[in-house]
């Protein structure tokens, strides 16, 4: 009888321990909507911004942006402070010695040593391990390895047993090449030192870049072991498991079930825990866009970092009615240079504001493809930049940001969003018909660009190819595209639209006439945009290759007066967006928010959108703003030098 009883009880064991812990736990300070499912919590193999977003809450690197600021100011964070020698290619950063991992141990600079070194691996395939290879001895390391791993798998071994020693003993030589050839070093606990192949001026905007943050070399390196096939590193995610993940930043994972939902807590160990104002986030998977506005407009939800309900337009222009019903507030607000969360604020709580169109770093365009002859062998037309020239006079952008998207983005007329980077000057760009200030200019602007087809010979019966993806709206913009160039230019359009594996394959092939793109920045430096154009970047999509371009920006790259370098970077964007035209910039994206100003503060609407959840504050009816304070705590001790 108890034999039988056994099963039974473990069964009654199991389910009570899966109620239990299943139990609800009570409302986190914070409830937000972070766009879709986190992929990987290992900051070395980030990608996506819904990853970066989770990856500032759970790690700090040495260095953070200022979000709050108008700048987006370089401050201290894990360094307390760092000097620059006066080439500007070593940085020596100190170490703040409160800085801790959420077990209690320090933080230390052979914990960054480490990260960055798993970063430089070919083994973890990180998307940003170009960033990495401006350090000094990196591409040569990154290199050996590489070629070690080609060359392993023919290697003669006598049995397997052999062959699994050869693929440690590589690992072995690997970490004693690191040694060898890359610049940096970790004298003492508190010291890391860097020393660059060649002066790079945003480098320290890298170091705030989340894949350049640290991890815990005790938990992560037992995850790690090499293939005994391959000899390349085998990564378990195991260690990014909550209970497991020992991070540094300002917030713990205490809970992550996939397709449910991830909780924070925050870190007691975290050395500026006092300047945080939230005790808890919680960020439930609401993977349809609808059921997430629903969940917000009942309360369940604080803020949703990005609303892509197709309705979307229809809630920004809810939003713009009533700014209108007190566009007087709202025009003396502006006057004293108050930011859009703070006028929404101080005017009356309304639903309809709880929808916040903000700038983005990133731009929507069309490629050329540049290319003398075309996929089919043809003649290319629009090799001639006379002929991009004229397709690009010739497109409404005002039509497709106010009628398709309306979501109040800008229409462009260049590639970086203007007032994105602080010291850089845009150049003015191309005018275009749908902001030509009359009829009398959109008549100019068409006999501008039907004159330079006929300068070009452009052919007559060439018809021309516009590729793209399905969803998002991209086939309403290429046919309100097409339809431009139609009637202004008298050309023959055919639409393509495609799969969004088979588009991107097509573009990396260059298997396209024209297309649609967009890019968003991934730091605060106009190359983010600028080197996509390079003739030997893997991003150049667009087989545009002006050495011209490209010698300004190797000028750039050498330039060590910051204005100057400025005005060399306007200067290749100016030849880009005035003269070649390899794309035509259409509008700078928006991002749409939802969350109550009244309720939410913390936010930035600085258009990097790079938005730290851990520096939200909830206000509730008996406390006033109290907007949590960015972190300058011990300015660096000697100001970098240029």
């Amino acid at each position: 009888m108890y034999r039988m009883l056994v099963p039974v009880l473990l069964l009654l064991a199991l389910v009570a321990a899966s109620l239990l812990s299943d139990r609800p736990l009570p409302r986190a300070d914070l409830v937000m909507l972070n766009a879709s499912e986190v992929n990987t919590l290992d900051p070395q193999r980030m990608s996506w911004m819904h990853d970066l977003r989770t990856a500032r809450l759970l790690y700090q690197g040495l260095v953070a942006n200022d979000v709050l600021d108008d700048d987006f100011a370089i401050i201290p964070a894990v360094a307390e402070s760092w000097t620059i020698s006066p080439d500007a290619k070593t940085y020596t950063f100190h170490l703040r010695k409160d800085a801790k991992w959420s077990n209690a141990q320090p933080v230390t600079a052979h914990d960054f040593r480490y990260a960055w070194r798993r970063a430089l691996l070919p083994d973890l395939v990180s998307d940003y391990v170009n960033m990495f290879l401006n350090i000094k001895g990196a591409q040569a390391f990154y290199d050996w390895r590489q070629q070690q791993l080609e060359d392993f798998p023919d290697r003669p071994f006598d049995s397997a047993a052999d062959r699994q020693r050869a693929a440690y003993e590589l690992w072995e030589q690997t970490k004693l090449k690191f040694d060898d050839l890359v610049a940096l070093s970790a004298p003492d606990d508190h010291t890391l030192i860097v020393t660059l192949e060649r002066p790079v001026p945003y480098f320290l905007e890298l170091c705030a870049f989340a894949v350049f943050s640290p991890v815990y070399e005790p938990l992560v390196a037992p995850y790690e072991r090499p293939d005994p096939t391959t000899a390349r590193l085998l990564r378990k995610p195991g260690w990014t498991k909550p209970g497991v993940l020992i991070s540094n930043g300002p917030f713990i994972l205490t809970r992550w079930r996939i397709k449910r939902d991830m909780r924070f807590e925050k870190n007691q160990y975290f050395w500026d825990k006092d300047n945080i104002a939230i005790d808890s986030i919680h960020i439930p998977s609401i993977t349809d866009p609808n059921a997430g506005v629903l969940a917000y407009q009942t309360g369940a939800i604080d803020w949703i970092a990005d609303v892509t309900a197709p309705y979307r337009g229809d809630m920004v222009a809810q939003k713009q009615a009533f700014l209108d019903e007190h566009a007087e507030q709202v025009a003396q607000y502006r006057a004293q240079g108050l930011d859009q969360f703070t006028i929404d604020r101080l005017l009356p709580n309304d639903p309809r504001a709880h929808t916040h169109a903000v700038s983005s770093f990133g731009t929507y365009f069309y490629n050329f493809n540049c290319n003398p002859t075309l996929p089919d062998g043809q003649k290319n037309p629009f090799a001639d930049p006379r002929v991009r020239r004229a397709f690009a006079l010739c497109v409404d952008k005002r039509s497709v940001a106010d009628e398709i998207r309306r979501l109040g983005e800008p229409t462009a007329s260049t590639l970086i969003p203007p007032h994105s980077i602080a010291g850089y000057t845009s150049p003015a760009g191309l005018p275009n018909i749908g902001d030509a200030k009359d009829q009398a200019e959109r008549n100019a602007i068409i006999a501008q660009a039907q004159q330079l087809l006929k300068d070009a010979n452009f052919p007559d019966d060439f018809i021309v190819e516009m590729a793209f993806n399905k969803d998002s709206g991209h086939d309403l913009i290429a046919q309100a595209i097409a339809k431009s160039w139609q009637k202004h230019l008298g050309v023959k359009t055919k639409l393509q639209q495609n799969e969004l594996k088979i588009f991107r394959e097509d573009l990396k092939t260059k298997q396209y006439m024209t297309a649609r793109a967009g890019w968003f920045g991934d730091y605060g430096d106009p190359t983010t945009f600028l080197n996509i154009n390079q003739s030997s970047n893997g991003n150049n999509d667009r087989a545009y290759n002006n050495p011209i371009y490209d010698q300004l920006l190797e000028q750039a790259s050498t330039e060590l007066d910051p204005a100057k370098r400025m005005a060399i970077l306007s200067e290749a964007e100016r030849i880009i967006v005035e003269e070649d035209l390899p794309l035509i910039p259409i509008f700078h994206y928006a991002t749409i928010y939802m969350f109550d100003a009244h309720k939410v503060t913390g936010l930035s609407t600085h258009p990097r959108t790079k938005q730290n959840a851990y520096l939200i504050d909830i206000l509730t009816d008996n406390k006033g703003p109290n907007q949590p304070k960015p972190m300058r705590h011990n300015a660096p001790a000697e100001a970098p030098s240029p």
